[in-house]
């Protein structure tokens, strides 16, 4: 226990945040909510350093008012939600909740608990602004997979044909086609040479000749919409294909962002030499973005391999072992390890060789490309600790493998 100083608790809300500051002896100094707005968080961070707060605990790693509260000079920890939960039976037996019980319990973990946790040390503005450039990006993914699938699903009910012509329903010629031919009735005589002269137009740079994209929008089966209904469902296709289009052009300019982003990072080179195809880019900026750079939060491989959701949680009784998947995890993070760990095993031969006696074992592809991506983690966390680059002469394991074959 610290015996020096006082410690707060924050529990954040969008509107209101609950704060209690506790002496070193775990006493009440002072418990108020502030508003979320700038006179709130002015408010609130001289009140924490004029009471000489020396350790504030709030239940999330980033947001405005964790840049505020470090820029004000105080030292935050961040604490996860379910440990929060899980010391409220701690200081009572009732079962009850609060805003204000939960600002006390968070300043009580700061005050006995503060060697648990690690300092949050904010990253530098490159790797901040790359980090929101990448949600961003996702975030747009997400709605442009979600209109995609209501394209289609709008499609499969009056003109099925229509969603197989192209093989992406949200490509530039596929909503090209779609904002031409919205329904059957527009298609009516549309035939090869014409087909020809559309694609001819948008440069289509597929593989099809016109008569087998026809023969796709022919051969499936045919709506049965009546003409109210085909003359409603054209207008929410062509709503959709307008909604989309935009979408899409943003992801590319993203897309482009992210990518000089990550060539003007120090660390863009570390990450960029895990990737063999240049499309991945975005991957390894997100891989970036989300480890950071600063090296003290991820003082080993392991941790690492927590955070990135690759390691699994033991629960142990008695004489009953198992392993249990991670759900408490950076997911952004798991996610850009799982898509470069199951890229690799397609080119490197020391991935593949784990990924395949994984599979030997009857693990599932997840769970093979999570052993897989923990495997990769130890290589991670070594090349980003001392700014290196992934080198496979270097890789001993792999050249240990490839002498033996």
């Amino acid at each position: 226990m610290n015996e020096d100083g006082r410690f707060a608790g924050v529990d954040w809300a969008s509107e209101e945040h609950a704060v209690c500051v506790n002496d070193a002896y775990g006493r009440i100094v002072e418990g108020r909510r502030y508003r979320h707005d700038e006179r709130g968080i002015r408010t609130l961070c001289a009140r924490l350093i004029e009471l000489g707060v020396t350790l504030v605990a709030i239940e999330r790693p980033d947001g405005l008012l964790i840049e505020r509260l470090l820029d004000a000079g105080l030292s935050v920890i961040a604490i996860h939600p379910n440990q929060v939960a899980a010391m409220r039976p701690r200081f009572t037996a009732a079962g009850g909740k609060s805003d204000s019980f939960d600002a006390f319990v968070l300043a009580e973990l700061a005050r006995t608990d503060s060697h648990r946790f690690g300092i949050l040390v904010p990253d530098s503005d490159q790797t901040k602004a790359l980090r929101a450039l990448c949600r961003a990006r996702e975030d747009l993914v997400a709605h442009r997979v979600a209109l995609a699938n209501e394209l289609r699903a709008q499609l499969q009910c009056f003109w099925p044909g229509a969603t197989h012509v192209f093989a992406d329903i949200d490509s530039p010629i596929a909503l090209a086609f779609l904002r031409r031919y919205p329904s059957p009735v527009d298609a009516r005589g549309l035939g090869e040479q014409r087909l020809a002269r559309f694609l001819a137009r948008h440069a289509y740079s597929g593989r099809r000749t016109p008569s087998e994209l026809l023969g796709r929008l022919r051969a499936a089966a045919c709506g049965r919409a009546e003409q109210l209904e085909c003359e409603a469902r054209r207008v929410i296709v062509l709503a959709i294909v307008a909604a989309l289009e935009p979408v899409i052009a943003k992801i590319r300019e993203l897309t482009s962002e992210i990518r000089g982003g990550l060539a003007e990072h120090p660390d863009g080179p570390t990450f960029r030499s895990l990737f063999i195809d240049p499309k991945s880019a975005v991957c390894a900026a997100s891989m970036l973005s989300e480890i950071g750079d600063c090296r003290e939060r991820y003082p080993t491989k392991t941790t690492l391999a927590a955070d990135g959701g690759q390691a699994p949680v033991a629960v142990e009784s008695g004489k009953s072992k198992r392993a249990r998947f991670r759900w408490a995890c950076d997911h952004r993070l798991r996610a850009a390890i799982a898509t470069m760990a199951d890229t690799s095993r397609h080119h490197n031969p020391w991935a593949a060789d784990i990924y395949t006696r994984a599979r030997a074992r009857g693990c599932s592809h997840q769970h093979a490309i999570r052993i897989l991506g923990r495997a990769w983690c130890g290589v991670i966390w070594r090349i980003w600790q001392d700014h290196d680059v992934y080198d496979p002469d270097r890789h001993t394991a792999r050249q240990r493998l490839t002498a033996t074959t």
